[in-house]
């Protein structure tokens, strides 16, 4: 059976719609928070600025390897640092995120199985890309797990090793199996996500969750380095006034943007022996400020449950969606 992603298909409006104000509109989850998880990538969030999208209403994943006591935010450990927690009653973070690149070996299943028979942490896993891994970890209660691999502006995983699922298929059929079985475990679409339109398809398929890093390392307040003309360092201070003050200045930032399994992040974190990297590095033009970003998303999405007669986000989750051609595609994909 052939399986899809987001430009493959459309969202097809309700007969008709009794929503005849956005305000009737409810974006954000049962935890009050918007359905958007900030990824852990040391060229979007740090110490220093994560409470700025914490603040804007989003979910974090602070970057292994950063000190940081906030209860609220994901605190990303690395398998072996699981391993070593998994041994006692841990409670020194509410939030854990295990966060490694092969979310599909049997060593991270049974660790987690362990884990949660002794402990009542928010426990988020990944990555994986097969819905019948996804059941394997519901049915043990893991509580988020992070679907897709190789589909991250800065990964380079699936090119080089052929390991893939159509992001748009893998949601679908990892909800599916979450509506049937009557799971918790929450569907926590990462990586490759471009347009607001992606966004908004992948919640409409049954995503509980975006986790987002290119788009956001865009953003103005991002904590990469702002460049101009990709030489010239610029401070916060100064960036922010060249921003507001001198418009036309904002098509020479850049900043630098990199997949966290790079040789460059694999010597930041001290380590002896590099392996090869499933990661690229690269300039992203700064193309936004977050909060005009996140202002266009809701308006955007909530426009779409409107046509969709969706008050909720579950709600959205029940959409229907239409295949389309190529030339149906181009119709509107300006």
């Amino acid at each position: 059976m052939k399986k899809f992603d987001f430009k493959d298909i459309t969202i097809v409006p309700e007969t008709l719609s009794s929503i005849s104000s956005r305000s009737e509109i409810k974006i954000t989850n049962d935890d009050d928070k918007l359905p958007l998880i900030v990824s852990p990538m040391d060229t979007v969030i740090d110490i220093n600025n994560y409470e700025l999208f914490l603040n804007s209403g989003m979910d974090i994943c602070i970057p292994r390897n950063t000190n940081s006591t906030n209860k609220n935010v994901f605190t990303s450990i690395s398998l072996t640092e699981f391993e070593d927690i998994s041994k006692f009653n841990y409670n020194r973070y509410d939030k854990i995120l295990v966060d490694i690149a092969n979310g599909h070996m049997e060593k991270l299943y049974k660790l987690c199985k362990f884990f949660i028979s002794r402990n009542d942490n928010e426990l988020m896993i990944g990555n994986i890309a097969n819905p019948s891994t996804y059941e394997k970890f519901a049915e043990i209660g893991v509580d988020y797990i992070r679907v897709g691999i190789g589909g991250g502006s800065g990964c380079l995983t699936s090119v080089n090793t052929g390991i893939h699922y159509p992001m748009a298929s893998l949601i679908s059929e990892c909800a599916k199996i979450k509506k049937e079985r009557g799971y918790k475990t929450k569907i926590v679409a990462d990586g490759g996500f471009k347009n607001y339109d992606d966004i908004i398809k992948a919640l409409a398929l049954g995503a509980d969750y975006v986790m987002l890093g290119g788009v956001l390392n865009k953003c103005l307040e991002s904590c990469s380095q702002i460049k101009l003309g990709k030489l010239i360092n610029l401070s916060p201070k100064t960036s922010n006034f060249l921003w507001k003050k001198f418009p036309f200045t904002r098509k020479y930032m850049y900043k630098k943007f990199r997949g966290m399994s790079t040789k460059e992040v694999q010597k930041k974190w001290e380590r002896e022996n590099l392996v090869t990297s499933e990661g690229i590095v690269k300039y992203n033009k700064v193309e936004y400020t977050l909060d005009g970003w996140l202002e266009n998303f809701k308006d955007y999405l909530k426009s779409a449950m409107s046509y969709t007669n969706s008050k909720t986000l579950e709600e959205f989750k029940e959409s229907e969606y239409v295949f389309i051609t190529q030339n149906a595609l181009n119709r509107f994909n300006k």
